[in-house]
């Protein structure tokens, strides 16, 4: 989802958290510019509405400036089910929270974090997605 935010404002962004957006369980990460490296935050263990208020907490916790979304697609490159349910979550937590959020293409996030011997996956893929993200952005 890119939101429209001009390159010039993206330079402002110094702050984020990432979501590894699952139906029953969500991942959360967050990092800064100055961290550099994305931290885990633990799991949203919940689905549909019983989701919000916690993902909630998190946001009010730290305060982002900017949320990040990993969205699945197959190895080849086209969407599927998940991919559809990722970004309207994306679109969700942009309208409930008005905060600029960034789509990062999420192949391989969980692979990397299990081969990494995370305890928490999706907490761990969230900081996958988050630092695929960071690396992208311009200095």
């Amino acid at each position: 989802m890119n939101t429209a935010v001009m390159p010039s404002s993206l330079a402002l962004l110094q702050s984020f958290l990432a979501f590894d957006f699952g139906q029953k369980r969500t991942g959360v990460a967050y990092a800064s510019r100055l961290l550099g490296k994305a931290q885990p935050q633990g799991t949203v263990n919940a689905s549909g509405d019983a989701r919000w208020p916690l993902i909630a907490k998190h946001i009010e916790r730290w305060q982002p400036d900017a949320l990040v979304v990993g969205v699945p697609y197959h190895p080849d490159g086209a969407a599927h089910e998940n991919t559809a349910q990722a970004k309207k979550f994306a679109r969700q937590l942009q309208g409930r929270f008005a905060l600029p959020v960034f789509e990062v293409d999420e192949r391989y996030s969980t692979t990397e974090a299990k081969s990494g011997g995370a305890v928490d996956v999706d907490a761990a893929s969230a900081c996958v997605i988050l630092d695929q993200f960071l690396r992208n952005l311009t200095p």
